[in-house]
């Protein structure tokens, strides 16, 4: 998207550059990672960059409405529903599709958004190492607002541990040794200062919370909370510890946001960086141009349940209706130059919310294969996580 930049990456570009930028992050902390990297970053010039900019600031001025309020009040399954429930999510991520159009422009197209937090220390990792093992242009930048690795870290930081003892916070998942997410956790971990605990292993003692490390007991004041609450139920989770409970500990990240702001949200958005989406049990009449939409479960992560060639018979077989969405396909475009055919992108733009929402960093998926996870790029090169520099 920068063409000068991207044809000096690619004449510069080496493998023996590429093996030690992952070697560095795979031993640079606890955990090595366990998903693709790209081989490159995304350089966005600076009209997509005010694009996706822009296109942030009407989604959350949309997300602050009275209006947006009420229909997100039917998003929490009742079943789900955790007490003490903050007025705003802590984290915010909005995924947008790299799209142009017929005069060559570039314009961004919200393909999925989060009440829910994402890599934000790995990240910052990850442009650490870009930096180490490849040119980038000093005049570019991951992080926005004018922050840098140490205030990034530093907001981080403030909101995460606020005033309490690290020792105090802690980052909970279920079974997070065996995430594929692991290595944000130990990146968490080394520059928040936070431990990462398994939820099962959590001590309840009344309102109390509290875990043990080292033969030493340790109360917890704070939860920056990792996980998804709908999986307890589908992995059969077993704990002490309910997330319905009212228990004498602050939530970073409140688990009913998960729901709020989510696929959930996409039918309620309407503005030129939202693709038509409807619930399904809103249609009187199927498409016909069925084969123009993608099918979505409104409560999945990472792909799990989309349906991106569909037929009315998959639509037929569905029951809970109102559990998906469908949601009008775009083109990404082909953007990304590589050795071996072009890569489309995806660029999440990633926001905190303390006392209004702060657009910090970015993360960015590379595919050349019809969706973006990396689980389906198997075999591929320079696709993957990524990350995106701006002027």
């Amino acid at each position: 998207m920068v063409p000068e930049l991207r044809k000096k990456f690619n004449a510069e570009f080496t493998d023996k550059a590429y093996r030690a930028f992952v070697q560095e992050l795979d031993t640079t902390y606890r955990y090595p990672l366990d998903f693709r990297v790209s081989e490159t970053p995304l350089f966005l010039s600076e009209e997509i960059t005010r694009e996706l900019v822009s296109a942030g600031d009407l989604i959350l001025a949309t997300l602050q409405s009275k209006e947006f309020t009420s229909h997100a009040s039917t998003a929490v399954p009742p079943a789900w529903n955790v007490p003490r429930e903050t007025a705003h999510p802590a984290f915010l991520q909005l995924d947008f599709a790299i799209c142009q159009n017929d005069s060559g422009e570039f314009f961004p197209q919200l393909i999925e958004l989060q009440g829910f937090p994402s890599l934000y220390c790995y990240q910052a990792a990850h442009d650490a190492a870009t930096r180490h093992n490849f040119r980038v242009p000093s005049e570019y930048g991951s992080y926005f607002g004018g922050l840098t690795f140490e205030t990034y870290l530093g907001v981080l930081r403030n909101l995460i541990v606020g005033a309490r003892d690290p020792s105090s916070v802690v980052l909970l998942e279920v079974d997070p040794e065996r995430q594929k997410t692991r290595i944000d956790f130990a990146c968490t971990e080394k520059m928040l200062g936070i431990p990462t605990l398994d939820l099962v292993k959590i001590i309840k003692k009344g309102r109390k919370l509290s875990y043990e490390r080292d033969g030493k007991e340790f109360p917890i004041e704070r939860i920056y909370n990792r996980v998804i609450v709908d999986d307890l139920e589908k992995k059969k989770v077993q704990s002490s510890f309910k997330f319905t409970d009212d228990m004498d500990a602050e939530w970073v990240g409140h688990p009913n946001w998960f729901y709020r702001i989510s696929k959930h949200t996409l039918p309620f958005l309407k503005n030129k960086y939202v693709p038509p989406c409807m619930f399904l049990d809103d249609l009187r009449s199927l498409p016909d141009d069925l084969g123009e939409y993608v099918l979505k479960p409104l409560y999945s992560f990472a792909g799990s349940g989309v349906k991106v060639d569909l037929t009315r018979a998959d639509l037929d077989a569905i029951s809970d209706r109102h559990s998906y969405i469908l949601q009008k396909k775009v083109t990404y475009a082909p953007l990304v130059q590589t050795p071996d055919g072009y890569a489309m992108a995806e660029v999440r733009m990633m926001y905190v919310w303390e006392t209004r929402p702060l657009l910090v960093n970015n993360l960015v998926r590379m595919s050349k294969g019809k969706m973006m996870g990396v689980a389906f790029n198997k075999d591929k090169t320079w696709v993957g996580s990524s990350i995106a520099y701006h002027p």
